[in-house]
């Protein structure tokens, strides 16, 4: 949702640069992913969305289900997380959350990649060489995620940032499609 991303990315800012500065980025990034997961279920987020209980409990009740009591234990963390509830904004965590991964990745020069395949890859191994070109084909470092596709017929379908590279037979039926009714 776009007006998720306009609320999250001053908060994911304002998260990053504080993890940046007491040297927390990668325990705080699992925290927040925990934290996402956590206010995506419906029990959560009912609670979340339930007006009987004031933010400093909604608040604390996440904070409890974190696993990793450093990041539970943060006191910066933990006030990040009470003026998020403050604000009336912990649904808004997982985008909070997509935004902070994305300033990580960058700080890494590393990109998300999307590859979606039309079946499983037999081995981590092919998986590896697939990103491996990939990040010669788009010259910058890539954290792939692997979906499987079906409709994709064969072959594979990447997306980085706004860039797709369409190597599927689907694509390529869509392109003479296109080409054929021009």
């Amino acid at each position: 949702m776009a007006e998720f991303a306009t609320i999250a990315r001053p908060y994911a800012k304002a998260l990053f640069e504080l993890a940046n500065e007491k040297h927390q980025i990668e325990s705080w990034l699992t925290g927040l992913k925990e934290l996402a997961w956590s206010v995506e279920q419906a029990r959560v987020a009912s609670l979340i969305e339930d007006t009987r209980t004031n933010s400093k409990e909604k608040a604390d009740f996440l904070l409890k289900l974190l696993t990793d009591e450093q990041v539970a234990g943060d006191k910066t963390f933990r006030n990040f997380v009470h003026v998020v509830a403050d604000e009336k904004r912990l649904l808004v965590l997982p985008e909070i959350y997509v935004q902070y991964q994305d300033l990580v990745l960058s700080r890494n020069n590393t990109k998300k990649a999307v590859i979606y395949s039309a079946f499983e890859f037999a081995s981590e191994g092919q998986k590896a060489k697939i990103v491996a070109d990939l990040e010669q084909h788009f010259n910058t470092r890539l954290e792939a995620v692997f979906n499987v596709e079906p409709s994709l017929i064969a072959g594979i379908k990447v997306e980085v940032d706004d860039q797709v590279l369409d190597l599927s037979i689907q694509g390529k039926l869509q392109k003479l499609y296109t080409a054929m009714t021009n």
